[in-house]
């Protein structure tokens, strides 16, 4: 175990220190002069479109979503441990200026998002029974009409089953099971029965039932999350300033955090930044277009700029707030970080111990715990629905069957045990999905740049 774990972050090391920076910023770059910064020159109507518009909620095509639904289920899933425990992973390793890194990735990454929208709207197909099905794989045989593209398909299709469907639910379940173990004392596998049982029951459902629960779930867990950081900054207001400060000092100069030289030190905290980030808003991974592909739009570029806002709520709102929190309790004033890493201070316990720092043990415990059950339960629906449209794609509804077992068994073995391979197994899989998607998109790029006001 211990050989397979070092093998898996050597290459985990190779994919996030190299591939993705070029690949991610790169593809994030090319798009955003391609459509003349749309997530810049656009943004204003993506808002209108999603909260301005009351047809975006109502009714979807038969077998379809509404584009809000399409919305709400991609950020179900993007919004997940990556904003809490993901974000305070980058800061830990990365200092805090590995957020600034987020937040260039992210920025670039709502260009790249706009283009996977378009292309799974445009390459998507509506099954004998009224279903509506699209995503990478389609875009994939359709930039590669052969073998090759057929491989490609089959690649990512794999990848995102093994890395969404079965680790990555794993990975959200065990951050569930710690969580309300620390706060509330109750063992894990306690906590994992009725997860597991309710999203098996939200599985059966299938794409309606999971956008039906995510457009509900989203917007008060967001709300929730949002209120009681708020809050936290206003009792530690007076040290905010430094707190951006520190993000934007510490982006060029991370050596004097987390020591090494000046090159090493920059280099983690970029890459832990565009690791992170890709985790996080998953641009450019691959899996949000499932959602978009089933919008009811009139344009596929109205869908497109509606994605965009995903990205900006997981890391500029969601994201940022976690950032604000941590850096402004464990490392601003004096924190019990302000020289580097402390002992007995995580990944998975830094938003805890901010909040408990302002709020005491036990309230900081319980709001944590609670918002990163929702976080968590969110991502565990959606990416469940990402990885089944892939299984159908390569399987059929027999495979389906299947899947959605083990599914099952994967959330209550996750919340039971906690394993350094399966998270390092899942930022993988997350990143070899980046390849075949990346490529497809930028073959493509003519079908981007042909949408409406492009």
């Amino acid at each position: 175990m211990e050989a397979a774990l070092k093998v898996v972050q050597t290459i985990n090391m190779y994919l996030s220190d190299y591939i993705l920076v070029v690949l991610l910023v790169g593809c994030g770059l090319f798009f955003s002069v391609k459509t003349r910064f749309v997530q810049v020159r656009c943004f204003g109507e993506a808002m209108k479109l999603v909260f301005g518009r009351k047809d975006q909620k109502q009714g979807g095509q038969e077998g379809g979503l509404t584009s809000f639904q399409a919305l709400t289920t991609a950020i179900a899933a993007q919004v997940g441990t990556g904003n809490i425990i993901g974000a305070c992973g980058a800061i830990l390793t990365g200092g805090p200026g590995a957020i600034f890194w987020m937040w260039i990735i992210a920025f670039f990454g709502m260009a790249t998002i706009y283009a996977e929208a378009i292309l799974a709207q445009k390459t998507r197909i509506t099954a004998e029974d009224g279903s509506v099905h699209g995503g990478p794989v389609y875009y994939i045989m359709k930039a590669f009409p052969n073998g090759f593209g057929k491989f490609l398909a089959g690649f990512f299709a794999v990848a995102i089953i093994l890395a969404l469907g079965f680790m990555g639910c794993m990975v959200q379940s065990n951050s569930i099971g710690e969580t309300c173990s620390n706060a509330f004392g109750i063992p894990a596998w306690i906590v994992g029965v009725p997860v597991a049982v309710l999203a098996g029951f939200i599985f059966i459902g299938g794409a309606q039932r999971i956008a039906s629960v995510t457009e509900k779930l989203v917007p008060v867990m967001a709300v929730i999350y949002l209120a009681g950081g708020l809050v936290l900054l206003i009792c530690r207001a007076q040290y905010v300033p430094e707190t951006f400060a520190m993000i934007f000092r510490y982006a060029f100069a991370p050596q004097a955090i987390i020591g090494g030289g000046f090159g090493y030190a920059l280099k983690t905290a970029v890459t832990q930044g565009v690791k992170r980030g890709l985790f996080s808003n998953e641009a450019g991974m691959g899996s949000t277009p499932h959602a978009h592909a089933m919008a009811d739009v009139k344009d596929p570029h109205d869908q497109g700029v509606v994605a965009m806002l995903g990205v900006f709520i997981d890391t500029f709102v969601v994201l940022t707030m976690t950032a604000l929190i941590v850096i402004s309790t464990l490392y601003a004033g004096n924190g019990v970080l302000a020289g580097g890493a402390a002992e007995g201070v995580g990944k998975t316990n830094m938003a805890q111990l901010a909040f408990a720092l302002v709020f005491g043990d036990n309230v900081g415990n319980i709001f944590i715990a609670v918002c990163l059950l929702f976080f968590a339960f969110s991502t565990i629906i959606s990416w469940n629905l990402f990885g089944r449209i892939n299984v159908k794609y390569l399987f059929g509804d027999t495979g389906v069957k299947v899947y959605s077992v083990l599914a099952v068994a994967f959330i209550f073995l996750g919340a039971c045990l906690s394993n350094d391979l399966v998270w390092e197994l899942t930022d993988t899989f997350n990143q070899l999905m980046v390849l075949p998607n990346v490529m497809a998109l930028l073959v493509l790029s003519a079908m981007v740049s042909g949408s409406r006001e492009n």
